[in-house]
């Protein structure tokens, strides 16, 4: 009897204990952070902040965020994860306690990050709550139902609706300025001009409060980029870049390779957009007023690749084909290493080289890559490509 009431007091005390965790967890404030890629953060942060949530945004992607993600990751997983890695732990130390990540089906390891990097950081003694979203599940409905749940939603409902239009128009403005970027910095006579303006137009969009702040900021930086003084006798060739998006929307993980290409003399052309890839995920194919880029790349990779192998495999091989039926003289692949996705487009795009004459080099990064050899192998390639644009050769072999 004496055994059984001690038995008792001791769970009493336990149960009363986690009434008083729960309880604190309750009217702890949530402190919400999400990792970086590329300029994602700025209509996401955007939409937290429509519905009351308090946003801790980690240092943007730098060589401390790689090396905490490599420390605390298997050496074979590949560089988005270790990127993602190391922005949870520096937001976690600055004082965030709530993490926002997507997971998602398929043979892309991407869709397991959230899952992997909640149990590292829980090994590690941080005390947070990782919320995970499965965009293929529910599309939009599911995204507003779990960032209300991650933000306490603290907003009404036409308030949380506008958040998200505003959201939607700071995803495309910014893919419409960076695509005039493309076309005015290898033109420009000042070089860096351009890319001022840019950065210019980036932080006045994302300090925008409303949808026409937005338009105006837009509306400027076109202004801007009307007044800069351009080489109209300058040898410019166009280049698809093409690959894993995360890779190929980050600048800090692709070497900045973007703004080497412009400084090369070459108008970047690249169809993984945010903004596509957005719209994509959250609005059902019968909303769809054009034809999206995944299903332009499955049309024409058809013929290369008999089922669809996960990531953005089918992007990559669908863009080189695009590229070579286009006014694009050439296409580089980017991918992280040990990506199994683009391992198997990097084995393809040789013969898409061969048959659809168009130079194609694969470039494959991680925390390894160094920046001098990289920049090497592209400034190679750009000369070989404009040299078979000048002579139009044939393509029979790409590096």
């Amino acid at each position: 009897m004496q055994k059984r009431s001690k038995t008792i007091k001791r769970i009493c005390r336990r149960t009363t204990k986690q009434i008083m965790n729960i309880s604190l967890k309750k009217n702890k404030k949530r402190i919400v952070s999400f990792p970086h890629m590329g300029n994602s953060y700025i209509p996401i942060k955007s939409l937290f902040e429509s519905m009351g949530a308090k946003v801790l945004l980690p240092p943007y992607n730098n060589k401390e965020a790689l090396s905490l993600g490599v420390r605390y990751s298997i050496e074979t997983i590949c560089l988005p994860y270790k990127m993602n890695l190391g922005n949870y732990i520096q937001a976690l130390e600055r004082g965030a306690n709530t993490l926002v990540m997507y997971g998602a089906p398929g043979s892309c390891r991407l869709g397991h990050y959230a899952t992997m990097a909640e149990a590292t950081l829980k090994n590690l003694g941080y005390d947070f709550e990782m919320v995970i979203f499965n965009i293929y599940k529910g599309k939009l409905f599911e995204i507003l139902k779990k960032f209300s749940y991650a933000a306490d939603l603290n907003a009404n409902i036409l308030e949380v609706a506008y958040g998200f239009r505003l959201s939607i128009s700071k995803f495309l403005n910014l893919d419409r300025i960076e695509k005039k970027l493309f076309y005015y910095r290898p033109r420009e006579v000042q070089r860096g001009s351009a890319e001022a303006i840019y950065n210019q137009g980036v932080r006045e969009i994302e300090k925008a409060k409303n949808i026409p702040e937005v338009h105006a900021a837009v509306n400027a930086t076109y202004e801007k980029y009307s007044r800069i003084k351009i080489d109209p006798n300058r040898n410019i060739i166009r280049i698809s870049i093409t690959g894993e998006f995360f890779i190929v929307l980050d600048p800090f993980s692709n070497l900045e390779i973007e703004r080497e290409l412009g400084y090369l003399g070459v108008e970047v052309q690249r169809e993984i957009m945010l903004a596509d890839w957005i719209s994509v995920k959250l609005v059902p194919p019968w909303l769809h007023k054009c034809e999206c880029h995944t299903k332009r790349a499955m049309k024409v990779s058809s013929p290369y690749m008999t089922r669809i192998v996960g990531g953005d495999c089918v992007e990559s091989i669908g863009d080189a084909v695009l590229a070579s039926r286009t006014d694009v003289d050439g296409v580089i692949h980017l991918g992280p290493f040990n990506c199994t996705p683009e391992t198997v487009s990097q084995c393809i795009l040789p013969y898409i080289s061969k048959n659809e004459n168009v130079p194609v080099i694969s470039l494959m990064v991680d925390e390894m890559t160094g920046r001098a050899g990289f920049l090497t192998r592209i400034e190679a390639f750009v000369d070989l490509v404009r040299r078979q644009v000048h002579k139009k050769l044939p393509v029979y072999n790409t590096f």
